[in-house]
């Protein structure tokens, strides 16, 4: 079993910055990639950002040079640093966890909500 808990979401004006936090605990052995997704409303999943094993990241263009991906490896946690947030950045996002050998889960989501 794999537990995965999200802190960090809330709501901010336009221009804020807020951090998101999930911890994984559990089976939590061969961890490929931690990341974030997030889902606006009538709208599908789209990759935030992701950190692999070896430290190597990606981002959405979207967000590049605003957000900031960070993992404490000793503590299994991956960190979503937001700044200069948008409206067009609310969602619910979501910590993804990747294994070599047994596929991803999922967190439960926080609400990010971005005032104009």
């Amino acid at each position: 079993q794999v537990q995965l808990v999200e802190s960090g979401g809330g709501l901010v004006q336009a221009g804020g910055s807020l951090r998101l936090s999930c911890a994984a605990s559990g089976s939590i052995f061969s961890i490929n990639a931690m990341g974030w997704y997030r889902q606006a409303p009538g709208q599908q999943r789209e990759l935030v950002a992701r950190s692999n094993s070896i430290g190597r990241t990606n981002y959405a263009d979207s967000v590049k040079g605003r957000f900031t991906i960070s993992r404490d490896y000793a503590k299994n946690t991956v960190y979503l640093q937001m700044n200069s947030l948008k409206p067009e950045d609310t969602a619910v996002y979501y910590c993804n966890v990747d294994f070599f050998s047994r596929g991803a889960y999922w967190g439960q989501g926080t609400q990010v909500t971005v005032s104009s």
